[in-house]
């Protein structure tokens, strides 16, 4: 009786670390590893406006998702404020989420504007961030903003 008792409670903390896990992988552009951006530096993008892949050895765990960065000064400025760094729409294609959907991005293929870094799925026959740009920057991100609010808790 007591192994089973035990087991249950086993399977029930799996069960809840999953879905937690789960909502995560929502709202989160991330790999089974947890790791944002394809590992690439968040500070990298607003700080520098580059896209740097980050370090192994200079990784953070904010909200269980990790970050990697390219020294311990940008793992620094991170920790003290990651909130400012995150990726606009979980690190979604900015795009996509204006039109309504989620899709994976090419993490070289990225905007700053107004503090904020934008991030765009990339292949041969869509370039997302030059159809950004051919727009009104407000316009979309009020569109982008709305349409988040429900695809932040939906997989798509």
């Amino acid at each position: 009786m007591k192994n089973t008792i035990k087991l249950i409670i086993a399977a029930v903390v799996l069960l809840s670390s999953s879905i937690s896990l789960a909502q995560d992988k929502k709202a989160n552009n991330i790999d089974n590893s947890n790791i944002a951006l394809q590992g690439y530096s968040p500070v990298s993008y607003l700080d520098l406006g580059l896209a740097q892949k980050g370090l192994k050895e200079f990784k953070s765990e904010y909200q269980k998702v990790i970050y990697y960065f390219t020294s311990a000064e940008q793992k620094a400025k991170f920790d003290k404020n990651p909130e400012k760094y995150l990726p606009q729409y979980g690190g979604y294609c900015a795009f996509g989420v204006y039109a309504g959907a989620k899709f994976r991005v090419d993490p070289n293929k990225f905007i700053v504007e107004d503090g904020k870094y934008y991030l765009f799925l990339y292949n041969i026959e869509l370039d997302a961030q030059q159809l950004w740009l051919n727009e009104k920057h407000e316009d979309l991100v009020k569109k982008a903003n709305e349409n988040w609010k429900n695809l932040k808790i939906t997989y798509n």
